[in-house]
């Protein structure tokens, strides 16, 4: 988030030159009222809380009762869901995105100049991402961001091995049955500063179309990762994750994919018809 006396990440000579900076702003698109009140308002109750390995309730049409909030459940994990609006946004223009801004670090850093400075990939995945011949929804999939965010406690390293939507527990069929695309995978997380240790998390980004343009139903599990393709909890026994930080990462959500709703479909307008 943005406490007072934040600055935005300054961009270099370089970037101040290239086009894409008349999208960078520290006028960030207002949050989203409602899903701040909610989070602000404390956690939500663990028993409307989904475990990774019933992603596939989110293929069901209509909203659950925990669809937005944060807590921490009974196996010490940190659980985060958002439910994020994207008017006049499509499933195409999201599937081009997650390809297009990782391949250089302005364009991470316009989706949240406050949070976003830096990402980078290995030239095999860079190679992949921008061949012409592997469809826009296949490029995500198994390839490895690594970023520095801030997700709500200070600057991070953040390393995502983004999969395949059947590693992540749906089908292609499914998805396109419920008019939905989805994205995620598993990443470790370490502070740059203050305390070490690396945290495993889960991520899944299940966006659907809605009457308005589309939603992103996420979910975060902090403490798991994917084993031998299982989601697992990973946690040292007795372990819980400090509340504060599903917290922070539910907080930030909410203000990358507010800015990200309206950030979009100008880039996308001027970009998305130019090769990656």
């Amino acid at each position: 988030m943005r406490p007072q006396g934040r600055t935005a990440i300054p961009l270099s000579e370089a970037e101040k030159n290239n086009p894409i900076s008349k999208y960078y702003s520290e006028e960030m698109a207002p949050l989203d009222a409602e899903l701040m009140k909610i989070i602000t308002a404390g956690p939500m109750d663990p028993k409307d809380a989904i475990y990774p390995e019933d992603v596939k309730e989110l293929l069901k049409d209509g909203y659950v009762k925990g669809e937005n909030g944060y807590c921490v459940l009974d196996n010490g994990s940190g659980y985060v869901a958002v439910n994020n609006k994207f008017p006049g946004v499509t499933l195409e223009m999201m599937k081009w995105w997650f390809a297009w801004h990782p391949l250089e670090s302005l364009r991470y850093k316009i989706w949240d100049p406050y949070c976003h400075p830096y990402a980078a990939m290995a030239d095999v995945d860079r190679a992949k991402i921008t061949d012409p011949k592997v469809a826009v929804e296949d490029k995500i999939s198994d390839v490895v961001h690594f970023v520095v965010e801030d997700i709500g406690g200070g600057m991070q390293d953040v390393v995502i091995h983004f999969l395949t939507v059947e590693e992540l527990g749906f089908t292609k069929e499914e998805l396109a049955k419920s008019k939905a695309y989805a994205i995620g995978g598993y990443g470790l997380v370490e502070n740059r500063e203050g305390e070490k240790g690396k945290t495993p998390v889960i991520m899944v980004h299940y966006f659907r179309e809605t009457e308005a343009g589309i939603e992103s139903r996420s979910r975060f599990w902090l403490g798991y990762r994917i084993v031998k393709g299982q989601p697992k909890l990973v946690l040292p026994e007795g372990m819980r994750v400090p509340e504060m930080v599903p917290m922070g990462l539910a907080l930030h959500n909410v203000e990358e994919y507010s800015n990200l709703a309206a950030l979009l479909p100008k880039v996308y307008a001027e970009y998305g018809h130019l090769p990656l």
